[in-house]
């Protein structure tokens, strides 16, 4: 079934025919090996937000894929301060994708993995208090949490004095959370980037010029390049692209 706004393939393989939500689906499936993907979406003009926020990018085919990729992976990865800016509530997902995930063999809903420095996390945010799955904290030793927090969170401390993202990575693999989706923010996939642990970029472009001001999708210290190939280009009927990058 296509839903709202047509979606068409433009590379490789173009095609005029709508793309349904099992086209989509296996276009960004699963992979048979530990993978980190990260997704953003961006304006023409490269800035990660629009007054602050990143949802005034974000219109119903960035959405749609948004939610794929939520239904097709182990765990959710995401900064604190992202969690705390953009509000994050628990990390739910409809009948229909409960489905597709059950008949996979997965839990029916994704572990939520906050990445905290400074565990500064209040436990009564809904991402933590609604929580289907018990979240998951990944920070460092040298940080004590606030009270209450590891009655809703298990804390897995990977590294000494900063959190060791590989270390951290490492241990979700242990446990089972192989394919993982990090949804920002832009400190937390520079810090990816520079550990050499991204694998995938989904980036929608959105047809908006956002202005100077905004920052990139990108933060933090100066690393090397890396080449990250083209995989697809989707075209959505409202000007939006949606671009899938993966090491081979």
């Amino acid at each position: 079934m296509t839903v709202g706004i047509p979606i068409r393939r433009l590379w490789p393989e173009p095609s005029t025919q709508p793309l349904d939500d099992d086209a989509l689906t296996a276009l960004y499936d699963r992979a048979d090996e530990p993978r980190l993907r990260v997704n953003f979406v961006t304006s023409l003009d490269g800035a990660v937000t629009v007054d602050g926020y990143s949802a005034g990018l974000s219109g119903e085919p960035d959405k749609r894929v948004f939610g794929l990729l939520r239904m097709v992976c182990d765990a959710l990865v995401v900064a604190a301060g992202t969690l705390r800016h953009e509000g994050y509530r628990a990390v739910r997902l409809d009948e229909r994708r409960r489905a597709w995930r059950r008949e996979h063999g997965l839990t029916e809903y994704p572990t939520l993995v906050v990445v905290s420095h400074s565990l500064d996390l209040d436990p009564a945010q809904a991402a933590f208090a609604n929580a289907p799955t018990r979240p998951i904290v990944l920070t460092h030793a040298d940080v004590d949490p606030p009270p209450g927090l590891t009655d809703v969170a298990d804390l897995l401390r990977c590294g000494t004095d900063r959190v060791d993202l590989a270390v951290g990575l490492t241990e979700l693999h242990r446990r089972g959370l192989t394919q993982l989706l990090c949804e920002g923010g832009p400190h937390l996939f520079g810090a990816l980037t520079a550990a050499d642990l991204v694998d995938e970029l989904c980036l929608t472009v959105s047809p908006l010029l956002a202005g100077p001001g905004p920052g990139r999708i990108t933060a933090g210290d100066t690393v090397p390049p890396r080449q990250l190939p083209l995989r697809h280009v989707l075209a959505a009927e409202d000007g939006v692209l949606l671009l899938r990058h993966a090491r081979p």
